[in-house]
């Protein structure tokens, strides 16, 4: 699936029926569920997908310290780019890799 067609989804009830939970995540912050959004990264603290997905959460709330304690136990460097772009490249790249590695290296 390519970043648009994940987009396409987005008008559906529910995510697609594939998507892990970082990725249900993305797609409820997609639908602007954050609170949907935060219940699934919840359910599998200490994956790093999901807790990067938690950081993106926080900040997307302005919660920054909050958002940098998420960065950090996913093991990836504070997102410098806009909330647009760093949901864009999140869903791109557990799309492509089935994870966050390397998405905001340090």
């Amino acid at each position: 699936m390519t970043l648009e067609e994940f987009r396409e989804t987005l008008s559906d009830a529910a995510p697609p029926g594939d998507a892990d939970l970082a990725l249900q995540a993305l797609w409820w912050v997609g639908k602007g569920e954050w609170d949907r959004a935060h219940v699934c990264v919840q359910q599998q603290e200490g994956e790093p997908a999901c807790d990067l997905v938690h950081a993106h959460l926080h900040r997307l709330e302005g919660d920054l310290a909050n958002a940098g304690y998420w960065y950090r136990r996913a093991g990836q460097a504070v997102a410098t780019s806009s909330p647009e772009e760093e949901w864009a490249t999140l869903v791109t790249g557990m799309l492509s890799r089935g994870g966050p590695t390397a998405l905001h290296p340090r």
